[in-house]
């Protein structure tokens, strides 16, 4: 704690694992920070992961200190399932309007034990899970969901849509389910802005070749760390979404949507090491599963990343084969048959296995053209954020700062990295440091 008495605050938006850890350094700086999240809870990303790489430690055991940190820090101010729909001003004194949206919960009664969600009898796609399970019309996020509380989904809820039901008010003892709930606007004053809204991982539904959403033993990378995570949807065991089998060869399919001049010609820089990460765990779950990982070029660029796979190789049997995988089938029995072609060799090869998992491109988030005319920011050619090269968490707007996947796919060590740089940066201009 520093103890530097702040003449402005910060804006953060996004929280997740670069959002929480901007808001952390500089609450503990002494500068008064609001954090904008536009889902009903904090986390982001990272709290869909099972483990991380290279040390394979668990995601949400690392996150959710944190996040629990960041909720009781008495320098930040949580803003969940809202959204900046204004931004004014000038470095140093930035007038912000937040539109929080109503969850039609009391968040000072709602402890989230979920009797309300048991009871609800509508059931949709949960999105955490990426819809491999349901849940109810009001929800709880995730089990660690900060702040615990849950959420009226108000496009699906009978009553919202239909003005029927209203069972999760009569089961709700506490009392908290609260349907004349309103939107509402609040007006900020802060000195800086922090972006840092993360990621989503690209749809492949339209690349025909690799038959995603026709072939159900098809799957992406995120929906595999559901898959292997004790909380997800199958309770951590690895099976085969068509017949629940366990799978016991799983392909892993790189740069799908990446480094391709049809739709994300960059590299996005994790997918190497994540589908590592992945193999490992496949092994580790079951000593009998045989990984392939089907790649251009490996990027083992961070520090242990190069040991991390040799140590898959040596330890874990996991077999690299440089190929471009041209397209994928199904035989009788609905196993993806892998067609690719090894540099060396004149004729395509074929290999059958029981799951083949797609490494997606990083995209920039949904909305983030909007937020950036909100913003009146300049975003690059492919939707990021544009940085400049020797300032780069600097914003085309004086004062508006960048960290994390919105500038450009990075993984979690140097999201946080960024974030911290950021802090340092943004609590520089609420203090009124030099320029």
């Amino acid at each position: 704690m520093l103890g530097v008495e702040s003449r402005k605050g910060v804006l953060v938006i996004g929280g997740g694992i670069a959002g929480i850890q901007a808001a952390l350094d500089l609450g503990d700086m002494g500068v008064t920070v609001h954090l904008v999240e536009k889902t009903p809870s904090i986390g982001g990303r990272m709290a869909q992961l099972d483990k991380t790489f290279p040390t394979n430690d668990c995601s949400i055991c690392i996150l959710a200190p944190k996040m629990a940190e960041c909720f009781r820090h008495p320098n930040i101010t949580l803003h969940t399932y809202s959204e900046v729909k204004e931004v004014l001003g000038v470095r140093g004194d930035f007038a912000v309007k937040v539109l929080k949206k109503a969850r039609y919960v009391k968040e000072e009664e709602c402890v989230g034990c979920g009797d309300c969600s048991v009871k609800c009898p509508v059931r949709v796609p949960d999105e955490f899970d990426l819809g491999m399970r349901r849940r109810g019309a009001i929800y709880l996020p995730f089990l660690q969901a900060l702040p615990m509380v849950m959420t009226v989904d108000r496009d699906n809820c009978l009553y919202l849509t239909r003005g029927v039901c209203r069972i999760c008010e009569r089961v709700c003892t506490r009392e908290a389910i609260d349907f004349e709930q309103q939107d509402t606007e609040i007006d900020l004053n802060v000195g800086a802005i922090v972006v840092a809204t993360g990621f989503d991982p690209f749809d492949p539904t339209g690349l025909s070749e690799y038959g995603y959403k026709r072939y159900q033993n098809v799957i992406t990378a995120l929906e595999y760390e559901r898959l292997a995570c004790a909380s997800g949807p199958s309770g951590g065991h690895l099976i085969r979404p068509s017949d629940r089998k366990p799978a016991e060869r799983i392909a892993f399919i790189q740069c799908v949507g990446s480094r391709d001049v049809k739709n994300n010609p960059y590299c996005s820089t994790v997918c190497c090491m994540h589908a590592t990460k992945e193999a490992i765990l496949a092994r580790e779950h079951d000593s009998a599963v045989q990984s392939y990982v089907f790649y251009m070029d490996m990027r083992a660029v961070g520090k242990g990343f190069q040991r991390y796979v040799s140590r898959s190789e040596e330890e874990y049997g996991i077999q690299y084969i440089r190929g471009r995988v041209a397209k994928i089938t199904e035989d009788s029995e609905g196993n993806p048959v892998i067609w690719y072609e090894e540099p060396l060799s004149p004729t395509p090869e074929k290999m059958v296995v029981d799951l083949a998992v797609l490494a997606t491109s990083l995209i920039p988030r949904r909305g983030m053209e909007e937020l950036a005319k909100i913003l009146a920011i300049e975003l690059d050619a492919y939707g990021f954020i544009k940085t400049a090269s020797l300032a780069p968490f600097d914003s085309s707007r004086e004062g508006i700062l960048v960290c994390g996947c919105c500038r450009e796919p990075v993984d979690i060590p140097e999201s946080v990295a960024q974030a911290s740089g950021v802090a340092a940066k943004a609590a520089e201009i609420a203090t009124g440091g030099v320029r």
